[in-house]
């Protein structure tokens, strides 16, 4: 009796936790992913950070990732991911555009992204989210 509960119980696990295996799969740069920028800070060496949206900063709203690719396109350019790797977990992208480098951290659980762009004294740090195209 005590087996086949212990069985019933441990069906029931995989079932209910099937669904989140699966999203964690979605961010680990096997799949091609849609992100949105929803938050930017605009930061000068001596100066208070200025919080404001993506467009503020030049970023744009939406991006897609195409790991397959290894490039990164918004709507006027893509631009190609020049270092990837992975730890337990996120995802680091690397690459440079426009004189800026640039980075991406993405959360292989959640798919929240954070991303900095960084020219001489000027930090751009963006915050968003991604999911499967």
């Amino acid at each position: 009796m005590l087996s086949r509960i212990r069985n019933a119980a441990l069906c029931a696990s995989a079932v209910l936790l099937a669904p989140a295996l699966g999203l964690a799969a979605d961010f680990d740069g096997s799949k091609a992913l849609i992100c949105a920028t929803m938050e930017a800070h605009d930061c000068s060496i001596g100066e208070a950070c200025q919080r404001g949206l993506p467009q503020d900063v030049g970023a744009p709203l939406f991006m897609r990732i195409d790991f397959a690719k290894k490039t990164i396109a918004g709507p006027k350019r893509t631009t190609p991911i020049v270092s990837m790797s992975k730890n337990d977990s996120d995802l680091l992208l690397q690459g440079s555009e426009l004189g800026y480098a640039w980075t991406i951290v993405l959360n292989i659980a959640s798919g929240s992204m954070s991303a900095s762009m960084i020219k001489g004294d000027t930090v751009f740090a963006l915050f968003g989210a991604c999911t499967p195209q």
